[in-house]
């Protein structure tokens, strides 16, 4: 490659990245430490800072090339804070965040009154359909709220231990800073309803709230009894015979070698095939037969094999919702979360309760998913670090891999097949939570959504409540704006993206272009009203399953009626 043209590539790289850095320091009130840059940079565009390209050697060295962009200060403490300088186009967008409250302020009807006062005459007409809710406050994402409360669980902590504890238990450190948080105690804060902080001799403890501590020592029963809760009663009565190790607990992290001994133990208990008797009167003895046949795997009868989850019901237009947004493709294609205590429990339940019954090698590999039932639109679980997701295969990739979508939190992923299980009946009955949304009345103004403008819209949203304003359902994708109401002035998204020069505001809702190419959740989960008609109750499960037991009558399952 000639010189001159390295250096062309060089200086069109530091432009993009000039502009990727502004829109990071400008969403960042406070700005940042290089650390925290480098971090955030990984964050969100998912590779490091290019460094090496450009012939830097530190971060510091790079923004130092960048004097129109970054301003280096010193923090009282003597920590370098990295902070934007606003161009033409973005003195707008500095100034809002500039008035940013650093407090959060509560939330009354005046909020509500305050968005509906800015927001278009469009929906001026009906304010009684708002609802006051909160926003602004930094949130910490379900999984990870499972997560403290699963460290404390089995006992408190002292903070000072959290970082090494959460570390040594989760593989990585508590990042609380990317969640919007300044310190570990406001993010602590933020799930008092649930975790206690007490002071004692040998500093803050934390603990695990009693009501929530007694429902996990509940569920924390022996790996048999569990198996027994789970399964059918028919189902429990067949496993009277030899039981399996109470005090065995297996790995959490499926493996290749689980589901090849799982299919031996199937192949040993298996009866060998009898050969009737020959009689052509030549005295012939009577033949038994030797050879063994592989038995097809035996399908548990809560399995889900042909159902789909039901999507949320729909909400009303103009309505004020909170919201979190989960995942971001672009602002023509991300998922929410609806902001509801009662909501945010039942999907924490529901991952503790997969958790609990997964995590035990009887449950784990009766759940086991043969070759056959691995296809594209397979409702079924998968289990990423530790815990475990509700998901539909997408694609299978090859012999090992396949492609699923996270119904509950939008996104799609390339897994291990060793890492699927059957889903149980019971968890079908929570509606899939993540929404497929579109940005309301805008549309890029370059055809295409320039990383830019997405890494922009991602700072707007990252891990804060924000206040989602009800357009209309498209296609089953919920055309909303969003706005930030933790500054002194609303923040509505749709404004600050044609602000920059990255949309141009339409006033009416484009269709999605990538909703069109692809949309998982209209491809596997089934609207609210259809599910509701169908009612999720099990089929009629009287199988008439041969036992390896032939003389027990429990092979025959009766289950009718019975509640999963």
């Amino acid at each position: 490659m000639a010189p001159t043209e390295a250096s062309k590539q060089q200086a069109q790289l530091m432009e993009v990245l000039k502009k990727e850095v502004r829109a990071m320091l400008i969403a960042a009130k406070a700005g940042l430490t290089p650390e925290q840059l480098e971090e955030q940079y990984m964050a969100m565009v998912c590779k490091p800072l290019p460094l090496h390209d450009l012939g830097f050697k530190s971060t510091l060295e790079l923004v130092t090339q960048m004097p129109e962009v970054v301003q280096i200060c010193s923090s009282k403490n003597g920590a370098l804070i990295l902070k934007a300088i606003a161009d033409d186009s973005t003195k707008g967008i500095a100034r809002l965040v500039a008035n940013q409250k650093v407090k959060t302020r509560k939330t009354s009807k005046k909020t509500a009154t305050k968005a509906n006062s800015t927001f278009p005459t469009k929906y001026s007409k009906n304010p009684q359909s708002f609802h006051a809710l909160s926003a602004g406050t930094p949130v910490l994402p379900a999984v990870v709220k499972a997560e403290l409360q699963d460290l404390l669980s089995s006992s408190p902590l002292l903070l000072a231990d959290l970082d090494k504890a959460f570390l040594r238990r989760f593989g990585r450190a508590f990042q609380y800073r990317q969640y919007g948080f300044l310190s570990v105690f406001e993010a602590l804060r933020s799930m008092s309803d649930s975790i206690a902080v007490e002071q004692t001799k040998a500093g803050s403890l934390l603990v695990l709230r009693k009501y929530l501590a007694s429902k996990i020592e509940q569920q924390v029963v022996p790996p048999s009894e569990a198996e027994e809760e789970e399964m059918p009663r028919s189902e429990a009565e067949e496993e009277k015979g030899p039981q399996a190790s109470a005090a065995e607990v297996p790995s959490l992290e499926p493996t290749c070698e689980t589901k090849s001994c799982c299919q031996a133990a199937t192949l040993m208990d298996s009866e060998p095939v009898q050969t009737p008797a020959v009689d052509l009167g030549d005295h012939l003895k009577q033949h038994q037969g030797l050879e063994q046949f592989p038995a097809a795997p035996e399908i548990p009868p809560d399995a889900v094999q042909d159902r789909s989850l039901c999507s949320l019901p729909p909400l009303k237009s103009r309505c004020l919702v909170g919201v979190i947004v989960e995942f971001i493709v672009s602002p023509s294609q991300f998922y929410i979360h609806v902001c509801s205590t009662e909501a945010s429990y039942k999907l924490q339940d529901l991952m503790f309760e997969m958790r609990h019954v997964y995590s035990h090698k009887v449950a784990s590999d009766k759940y086991i998913m043969p070759e056959s039932a691995v296809r594209p639109g397979q409702l079924c679980c998968v289990m990423v670090s530790k815990w475990w997701y509700r998901v539909i295969i997408h694609r299978v990739i090859n012999d090992q891999e396949v492609e699923v979508f996270y119904a509950d939190y939008g996104h799609l992923q390339i897994v291990q097949k060793s890492w699927l299980r059957f889903l149980k009946w019971h968890y079908l009955k929570l509606p899939a939570q993540a929404i497929p949304c579109s940005l309301a009345w805008v549309k890029p103004v370059e055809g295409t959504w320039s990383s830019a403008a997405i890494l922009l819209f991602k700072h707007l949203c990252r891990f804060k409540e924000l206040v989602g304003v009800v357009d209309e359902y498209v296609d089953g994708v919920l055309y909303l704006f969003l706005c930030d109401t933790s500054t002194k002035e609303d923040v509505y998204f749709h404004s600050v993206l044609r602000d920059m020069g990255y949309a141009d505001v339409c006033g009416e809702n484009i269709p999605s272009q990538e909703f069109e190419e692809l949309n998982p959740s209209a491809l596997y989960v089934q609207p609210s009203g259809k599910q509701r008609n169908a009612e999720v109750v099990e089929p009629d499960l009287r199988l008439q399953q041969q036992s390896r037991d032939a003389d027990s009558e429990a092979a025959t399952l009766k289950l009718n009626g019975a509640e999963l």
